[in-house]
């Protein structure tokens, strides 16, 4: 495949970016998209350029650290992330834009790298259970409905790529909140913190300066775990009901 790549390129969070133009031969189909910056970087660095900067780990779509806008979608056409996502989803000759995730909360570090510890903030905020360390229970000696363990379990798959952020046109984090504050009040380890965390982590949510939701379901269709969207929903409610609580704790 031969490919035309458009990459924004930054070299600080202080610096202006714009895009710039590469051209790669010879990319198989079979490669993953981060594969194919690889080569690409083994290019610029063989020439004494400047490597292209961008987040990676696991490469097996389980960290969440990979993560960019790749033609106007977050992650690109496929439902799934970036590092999961393979060349056969374009055309040869194609011209690709690829971007940094674009929210006030997500400022960028270098290219396409940039800072999501906004996330990490709004879990330290609350996103925890008081339960005693030692030896794990008996599976079975806390009754758990399966419809709500189901669900749970559904939500805690969240795994803090930012692509719902990018993908909301108000670059609203409401989708990972929700999915954080769900899977654990849903659970009967989860209630004794449950009117301090979703007020606590909503609050940090706001702070951290993320936008409001309009109900535009882009942060769903852009998950790669699919979150369920009813999650914001539920989210909404129970920040109702602890602004009416009296708080659980000092």
């Amino acid at each position: 495949m031969k490919l035309t790549l458009n990459i924004w390129r930054q070299s600080g969070p202080d610096t202006d970016g714009g895009m710039v133009t590469y051209h790669l031969d010879d990319v198989s189909q079979d490669m993953s998209f981060l594969e194919m910056l690889d080569v690409l970087n083994e290019g610029l660095i063989l020439g004494g350029d400047e490597p292209v900067a961008f987040d990676h780990d696991c490469r097996e779509g389980i960290c969440g650290s990979c993560g960019m806008v790749i033609n106007g979608d977050a992650h690109g056409p496929v439902q799934t992330t970036t590092c999961q996502l393979h060349m056969r989803s374009f055309e040869d000759g194609a011209t690709i834009d690829i971007e940094p995730w674009r929210a006030e909360a997500f400022p960028v570090i270098k290219d396409l790298s940039v800072d999501r510890s906004a996330l990490d903030r709004i879990i330290q905020s609350g996103g925890f259970i008081t339960a005693p360390t030692g030896s794990a229970p008996e599976a079975h000696s806390t009754p758990v409905p399966k419809a709500d363990a189901d669900m749970a379990f559904e939500n805690a798959t969240c795994i803090g790529c930012g692509a719902c952020v990018a993908a909301c046109p108000n670059g609203a984090a409401m989708l990972f909140t929700s999915a954080k504050i769900r899977h654990l009040n849903l659970l009967p380890q989860g209630q004794p913190e449950r009117t301090d965390r979703v007020r606590n982590m909503v609050e940090q949510m706001d702070h951290e300066g993320f936008g409001g939701c309009t109900n535009t379901g882009a942060c769903a269709r852009s998950c790669p775990k699919e979150i369920p969207f009813e999650s914001i929903t539920t989210m909404n409610r129970e920040y109702l009901r602890a602004l009416r609580a009296k708080p659980t704790s000092v």
